[in-house]
């Protein structure tokens, strides 16, 4: 017996509605984590650091921070930094992060600086190798032995082909280190900003038209550094640096002798003025045979733009107030000298 067309209809309209409901069951099964992606709620809690390499995009950020159980999902984190449109502007470093954060507070922790692990390390001017050693020690958490060692490979750090040595081409500037980099690294990276400064100054070319190598460029500005004074005495002090060596005159200067005996002072005694070594430059004419320290820009500048004068001697004679006198008569010289005297007998 066959049924009547009309009772196959409701069946045949049903069975159709099951289809229909199923694949759409299954295409909000596909997509939702696109529309509605797994996130979680508040600002989590505990404590992890995650790693964003240099060069990762905001997927890859995204998958690090699921790894690390910071967020629900990447999918989560990419929509909100896209929305928010800081996708491409996000650092790499080691962040301080949270567990179970949501994508938002995530994204907040990674673009504000207190999250960032880096410790900054402020190298000021002038510091000598050893000096340098103490403060990276101190400011990084490396072992200073650790930081000598990778001195002593000055294949690895990239040093200029004049360089003799690290003295003179550690720049003074403030470094960010991160957890994970070597004692190598911040030296090369001190190397690098030395040749960068180098290469805005034009120091090979400048030097060479001064009738100067690089490496005696690099000396006179370690000198100039180590003089201390004022900014705008460091080109008066290059000029009587060259004064004197186109005179064929002993520079006789005490900060080379101090460097030579490895100690800073402003009391320099007529016996030290005869120690033994090739950085004293009262019994030995023209430059040292190497830098006094690392100086910074502007003591480079000087040395590679002196000023124009006739000046012979100059004497600081207030420290305090970093007062520096130039002249070119041995009378006036002999006045400030006494003038120093005096200010060493009352500090």
């Amino acid at each position: 017996m066959s049924c009547p067309r009309s009772l196959w209809l409701p069946v045949a309209v049903a069975g159709a509605g099951v289809v229909v409901l199923g694949l759409g069951i299954g295409s909000y099964v596909l997509v939702r984590p696109y529309l509605a992606p797994d996130d979680f709620e508040g600002p989590g809690s505990g404590t992890v650091t995650v790693r964003i390499a240099a060069g990762a995009s905001a997927g890859e950020i995204a998958s690090t921070l699921a790894d690390a159980g910071v967020v629900a999902s990447a999918r989560a984190f990419v929509t909100v930094a896209e929305a928010r449109a800081q996708a491409g502007s996000l650092r790499p470093g080691h962040y301080r992060l949270r567990r179970g954060m949501s994508a938002e507070s995530a994204l907040d922790l990674l673009t504000a600086p207190r999250s960032r692990v880096v410790r900054r390390v402020v190298v000021p001017e002038g510091l000598r190798l050893p000096e340098l050693f103490d403060r990276l020690a101190a400011g990084t958490g490396m072992r200073r032995a650790d930081l000598v060692r990778a001195a002593r490979d000055v294949r690895e750090l990239d040093l200029p082909a004049y360089a003799k040595g690290l003295e003179g081409f550690l720049f003074p500037a403030t470094y960010e280190v991160e957890p994970d980099t070597t004692p190598a690294e911040v030296l090369g990276a001190m190397v690098e900003r030395y040749k960068e400064a180098a290469a805005a100054l034009n120091l090979e070319r400048r030097a060479a038209k001064s009738h100067l190598t690089p490496l005696e460029a690099v000396t006179v500005a370690s000198i100039v550094q180590a003089e201390g004074g004022r900014y705008s005495d460091y080109p008066k002090i290059a000029r009587v640096i060259y004064n004197r060596i186109r005179a064929g005159t002993p520079l006789q200067l005490d900060t080379t002798v101090l460097y030579a005996q490895r100690r800073r002072s402003l009391r320099v005694s007529e016996k030290d003025t005869t120690v033994r070594s090739p950085y004293n430059t009262y019994l030995r004419p023209g430059l040292p045979p190497g830098p006094v320290g690392n100086p910074g820009e502007k003591a480079l500048r000087a040395a590679l733009r002196p000023d124009q004068g006739d000046w012979f001697w100059f004497v600081t004679t207030d420290p305090e107030h970093r007062i520096t006198k130039f002249t070119d008569k041995e009378s006036e010289f002999v006045r400030y000298r006494e003038q120093l005297n005096r200010y060493l007998g009352t500090h």
